[in-house]
């Protein structure tokens, strides 16, 4: 159990959470939606696939993450308080506000791997006409 909460313990952590609580993401639309590097996703992703918050998923050569349908049904009390306080966090939200866009816009990891910074554009041109 001290794992599972150490596991929790991280704001970037939760991040990830938040955003994979709407939808199964890989790596790199992970890096474009927070704003993290690769390895520092991809570390945080291993740290909670381990204590068995996250499962997985391959697709081609992605690899989807999403909260692990086992962790919700072992811990929904807990779930349900982390999504509670999702609600409340302006960096929770402001994460959900880029995964609606990169979701309405279609976009998608073979869009990321073709040119990264026409997603981030994308993302940053409707967040500044929705201000």
């Amino acid at each position: 159990m001290t794992e599972l909460f150490k596991a929790l313990g991280d704001e970037n952590r939760l991040r990830l959470l938040n955003v994979l609580d709407q939808k199964a993401l890989c790596v790199c639309e992970i890096e474009v939606l927070l704003g993290m590097s690769q390895s520092n996703a991809s570390r945080h992703l291993s740290k909670l696939r381990a204590v068995g918050i996250l499962s997985s998923e391959k697709d081609a050569q992605w690899v989807h993450y999403k909260i692990s349908d086992d962790f919700i049904k072992l811990n929904r009390e807990l779930y349900l308080f982390l999504k509670e306080g999702f609600q409340k966090g302006e960096s929770f939200i402001n994460d959900l506000q880029r995964l609606e866009i990169y979701t309405k816009k279609g976009l998608n990891c073979q869009y990321i791997a073709n040119d990264k910074d026409y997603v981030l554009r994308e993302i940053d041109i409707h967040l500044k006409k929705e201000a």
